[in-house]
C-alpha cells in the first residue's frame, strides 16, 4: 500500500485560537481516503478535509452498510510524543464489525500505518493539554450506487481527526442515568457487538427523551426481559458490589471495550476481584438498599472512565454509597491517563509512538 500526500494549502489550525475544543466541534486539516473496487483496497491518499462524493443511491447511505472505530492520539506531558492507545484493538475490532456487514476488512498493519501517516502530517493538531487528545474516526461504508438489498462491490475508508477534550472532565459530577425499560439497543442474533451506524441511529430517540428528563445517560437494558443491564450511553458499564466488580458479559449485544478491556486487565493486576456475567436491575436495587452498591462507572475511549452516582429504574432510585478514599473510577482514569500521557511506566505494551 502507498499512501500519496496532498496537503492543503493552509491550515486551519488559527480557528481555535486557544480555545476549549470541546467533543467534534473542530477537525484537523486532512483525511485519509482510500477505496475497494476490483475486489481489493488500493493505494491511500492524505488530502485536505473536505465534502466526500457520494452517489446518492449508495448501498451504505440506503441499506446501513458503514462501520466505524474511535481511538485516540495523546501527547506526551513529559516529551514531545505522540502516543496511539491499543489501535491493534481497534483494528480487530473493525474487522469484526465489517465481516459481520459483509465489508471487506482492512488489515491491520494498514490500518494503523494509515492513522499514523495522517496524524504526522496533522500532527500540529494534536492537544497538549493533559486528558485532551486528538479522536481518531476511521469509517468504511458502501459507495455502488445500487438499490438491490445486498454487500456492495465498491467502498471507501476515511479517517478523520478532531482535537477534543475530555467528554467528561474529572472535575464534573457523576452522572444520572435512565434505565430504558421500553426501547432497546441490540437483540440476541443482531449486531449489537458491531460498531456499526445503525446501531446508533436506534439510540437517538430514547437519548433525547432522556435528556429532557434530566439524565446524563441511558442504561441500555436487555431486548428479551429489559432486566439485566447491558451498556451506558456509549460506555461500558461497570458496577463495585461489596469487594467485586461486576460488569455486563459480552453476549452478542454488546460492544467489546478497548477501555473495559483494558480496565478488566488493571482490576486483575491490582488483585481486585473481577466478574464477567449477567447483572439484572433487582440484584443493583437490593446492593443499592443493603448499602453493598460501592460504585457505578463507565469506561470507553471517549469518556475513559466516568463515574455514574444513580440508576433510576423505574420506580426507584438505584443509588450507590461510597467508602472512604479515591474512588476505583478515579483510579482507573489517573492510570489510564498516565499510559497514555507517557507518564508512567506502560508494561501492557498498550502505546505504541507515532513520533
Amino acid at each position: 500500500m502507498q499512501i500519496q500526500v496532498i496537503p492543503r494549502d493552509h491550515s486551519g489550525l488559527s480557528a481555535l485560537n486557544g480555545q476549549d475544543p470541546g467533543f467534534g466541534n473542530f477537525f484537523s486539516d486532512h483525511m485519509l481516503v482510500r477505496e475497494w473496487s476490483g475486489n481489493a483496497w488500493g493505494d491511500a491518499r492524505i488530502v485536505a478535509r473536505g465534502p466526500l462524493e457520494v452517489e446518492p443511491s449508495a448501498l451504505g447511505i440506503h441499506y446501513g452498510q458503514s462501520v466505524f472505530e474511535g481511538l485516540k492520539a495523546y501527547q506526551g506531558t513529559q516529551d514531545d510524543a505522540i502516543r496511539l492507545f491499543r489501535p491493534d484493538q481497534n483494528a480487530a475490532r473493525l474487522e469484526a464489525s465489517c465481516l459481520r456487514l459483509c465489508i471487506p476488512p482492512v488489515r491491520t498493519d494498514e490500518f494503523i500505518e494509515c492513522i499514523r501517516e495522517l496524524i504526522l502530517v496533522d500532527a500540529a493538531w494534536v492537544p497538549k493539554r493533559r486528558g485532551h487528545a486528538l479522536y481518531i474516526r476511521p469509517l468504511v461504508f458502501a459507495t455502488e450506487g445500487h438499490l438491490a438489498v445486498r454487500p456492495s462491490s465498491r467502498y471507501q475508508f476515511v479517517i478523520t481527526t478532531a482535537p477534543v477534550a475530555p467528554y467528561f472532565s474529572a472535575n464534573s459530577r457523576a452522572l444520572r442515568l435512565k434505565a430504558e425499560a421500553r426501547f432497546t439497543r441490540a437483540a440476541i442474533g443482531g449486531t449489537g457487538s458491531a460498531k456499526t451506524s445503525g446501531n446508533y441511529a436506534a439510540t437517538l430517540r430514547p437519548m433525547v427523551a432522556a435528556a429532557a428528563e434530566g439524565f446524563d445517560q441511558i442504561l441500555w437494558l436487555d431486548a428479551r426481559d429489559h432486566a439485566f443491564a447491558e451498556e451506558a450511553g456509549q460506555m461500558n458499564i461497570f458496577f463495585r458490589i461489596g469487594d467485586e466488580v461486576v460488569t455486563p458479559e459480552l453476549s452478542g449485544t454488546i460492544l467489546p471495550g478497548v477501555t473495559r478491556d483494558s480496565v478488566l486487565t488493571l482490576l486483575d493486576v491490582w488483585g481486585i476481584a473481577t466478574a464477567t456475567r449477567r447483572v439484572s436491575m433487582s440484584e443493583l436495587a437490593q446492593a443499592s438498599r443493603s448499602g453493598e452498591l460501592v460504585e457505578i462507572f463507565g469506561a470507553g475511549t471517549a469518556a475513559v472512565v466516568a463515574p455514574v452516582a444513580s440508576i433510576r429504574h423505574l420506580d426507584e432510585e438505584i443509588s450507590t454509597t461510597p467508602v472512604e478514599g479515591p474512588s476505583l473510577a478515579e483510579r482507573l482514569r489517573e492510570t489510564l491517563l498516565g499510559i497514555q500521557h507517557g507518564e508512567i511506566e506502560d508494561p501492557y505494551n498498550w502505546v505504541c509512538s507515532v513520533s
